[in-house]
């Protein structure tokens, strides 16, 4: 008894060959960029944010009295015109820190600079962003 005649064996489908992956070649550092290592001039950093402007800054601190009133203390410095009825609260998982968002108004880079050293040399305060 003879078999039937089976079609010859293909080989398995292949997926089409694809060109190696090519990162594209970093540009040239430009000075004033903001690549890593790079200096931003003082005009350039001045034009980074439109002034003036609201500007969010998150603060965490102790989770204890006193810390929102002082912090509101400080961005009234800063802010004449701050309301402190928008600051954000959130407690961490812990309840140990509190995050705190101030939104002022900036009108200059060296108003943000001075507000961000004071908040940062409060002793309630751990991290400001």
């Amino acid at each position: 008894m003879t078999t039937p005649a089976q079609p010859p064996a293909q080989p398995p489908a292949q997926p089409p060959a694809q060109p190696p992956s090519q990162k594209p070649a970093d540009p040239p550092a430009t000075p004033g960029a903001g690549g890593p290592g790079a200096e931003l001039t003082p005009a350039a950093r001045e034009s980074l944010i439109e002034y003036p402007s609201r500007f969010p800054i998150k603060v965490v601190g102790v989770n204890q009295d006193g810390l929102v009133s002082a912090l509101t203390h400080i961005a009234r410095q800063f802010d004449p015109g701050y309301d402190a009825a928008t600051v954000e609260l959130r407690e961490s998982g812990g309840g140990k820190y509190l995050g705190v968002t101030l939104i002022v108004t900036a009108t200059s880079r060296d108003q943000l600079d001075e507000l961000y050293r004071t908040l940062t040399t409060h002793p309630m305060v751990k991290w400001v962003l």
